[in-house]
């Protein structure tokens, strides 16, 4: 295996031209830059790229933070922040957190070692439990939500689901019932935020009865919708905060003999792309998911070539898509 040393002989330059034609080129002469490369290609030369990231102190390496690594949203918003690491050089560490403070500190640990340079959240920022924004840690906090201290990408959860809520009352439902995530994470709060809004525009009274709480998953849209089913008062019309929950619910509500959506209509939000091909096509919140990845990571490296960026909260538009799961009440 060729070395510096074989490639400084073979070019007739110094390994110390060599090491900067490496690390920087446009520190080197086009003429010896041509020698350089010439030689290289010649031996088939690979360099230490190991030893390369000590000197320059860097490791080339980001990490993301997923709360739960087969959520599909999650996929998506990776997708785009991969895009962006490729052209910048960079590789990609996902880290599998369980939506744990536990899991999170070892990954944060690996910036604070010096293992990886920066970190991109998909955790949403929840005050009094998160180790994020912290002095000395690059980050950036993607898919997060209303009053997220430190740079962070985003949609208006809260608007995007008055939006959804208000749809199905001017369709002319009165009775609307949620299946909601975790109570205490930053997206159900601010998408319960929305559904209030919308219902009180409308003059209609909140019932905390009609409101189920999930975990985002498609088991908890199963039993949402067999708990909704049970009701004396059965709701006309389901705002899902996750189109993964909507979609179980669907099944969960024709095991019990109501058809959607003739006799209950169900949105979602997401919008993945399971979402257009599911009996009956889900109406639903589209989220930029890409978008959201790669803005969160040209944030990110602004922040790590010492950029200062000129928006630090980016709030990114979606779409209210209505497709087949929506109809007037009976």
């Amino acid at each position: 295996m060729a070395t510096i040393r074989d490639v400084s002989r073979e070019s007739g330059l110094s390994t110390g031209t060599i090491s900067k034609a490496l690390s920087t080129p446009d520190k080197v002469s086009p003429k010896n830059l041509a020698r350089v490369n010439a030689a290289i290609k010649k031996l088939n030369y690979k360099p230490n790229m190991l030893s390369q990231k000590f000197r320059k102190k860097t490791s080339n390496t980001i990490v993301v933070l997923v709360p739960d690594i087969a959520n599909l949203f999650f996929a998506k918003v990776i997708s785009g922040i991969e895009t962006v690491a490729q052209k910048e050089g960079f590789s990609v560490l996902l880290g599998d957190t369980k939506d744990t403070i536990e899991r999170e500190k070892e990954f944060v640990s690996m910036v604070e070692t010096k293992l990886a340079d920066g970190i991109i959240n998909l955790r949403p920022y929840k005050a009094g439990d998160a180790l994020l924004p912290k002095e000395g840690i690059v980050s950036v906090n993607a898919s997060s939500c209303e009053n997220t201290p430190g740079p962070s990408v985003r949609i208006d959860n809260v608007q995007a689901a008055e939006k959804v809520v208000d749809y199905l009352i001017n369709l002319g439902h009165k009775r609307i019932g949620v299946i909601s995530g975790l109570i205490d994470n930053p997206h159900t709060i601010d998408r319960l935020s929305g559904y209030k809004q919308a219902l009180e525009k409308a003059g209609i009274v909140f019932d905390p009865n009609l409101v189920i709480e999930g975990d985002f998953n498609y088991w908890s849209g199963l039993n949402a919708a067999e708990s909704f089913t049970r009701m004396e008062n059965v709701p006309t019309a389901i705002f899902s905060m996750n189109d993964q929950m909507a979609i179980a619910a669907i099944k969960g509500f024709s095991n019990n003999g109501f058809k959607v959506p003739d006799d209950i209509s169900v949105t979602g939000f997401d919008d993945m792309n399971v979402s257009r091909y599911c009996t009956p096509t889900l109406t639903t919140v589209a989220q930029p998911a890409e978008k959201i990845g790669e803005k969160s990571a040209e944030l990110l490296f602004e922040l790590l070539s010492n950029t200062t960026p000129k928006i630090t909260e980016h709030i990114l538009p979606y779409e209210f898509v209505i497709r087949e799961s929506t109809r007037p009440p009976k």
